[in-house]
């Protein structure tokens, strides 16, 4: 899914897919907490929602987000005696506003220890976990979304 016309411009319509899509992904996870691709955003909200046979223990659906068609890579401080800097390209998407701007989490791999990533496919995914870091974002400002499969990032 992509909101850049084929010269990778970003598209001027009254819609906003990226917002669109973190939107559903919100309330999704929203019930858990108080189609035809195997894997792919909608597949991952519905895994989510349990419409699917998947475990019932998922609370998030991971995305990655593109600005001007690149991996976003977000960055946050711990709030710890060093003030340590995690960075990350997956994120939870805690909330998205009626002006398109959205909260996000880091999420980060514990085992990974390799700080500064550079690209998304060097970072492990395999056990994704909240950080507690949150960023502020303007959907307004993304292309792309990817959703990774649904997973249990809060336990």
């Amino acid at each position: 899914m992509s909101c850049c016309d084929e010269q990778g411009h970003h598209k001027k319509d009254d819609k906003n897919c990226v917002a669109d899509i973190l939107r559903q992904i919100v309330d999704a996870q929203d019930d858990i907490v108080d189609d035809d691709c195997d894997i792919g955003c909608e597949q991952s909200i519905q895994d989510l929602r349990g419409d699917t046979t998947a475990p019932n223990n998922l609370d998030t659906v991971p995305v990655l987000l593109y600005c001007k068609c690149e991996p976003f890579r977000g960055f946050g401080v711990r709030n710890d005696q060093n003030h340590t800097v995690l960075d990350s390209f997956f994120f939870r998407v805690n909330d998205v506003g009626r002006d398109n701007c959205a909260t996000l989490e880091l999420l980060r791999d514990p085992s990974d220890a390799q700080p500064g990533c550079v690209d998304p496919t060097k970072q492990k995914t395999g056990n994704l976990r909240a950080t507690g870091i949150c960023i502020t974002v303007d959907l307004d400002c993304f292309c792309h979304v990817t959703c990774l499969p649904a997973m249990n990032t809060l336990g």
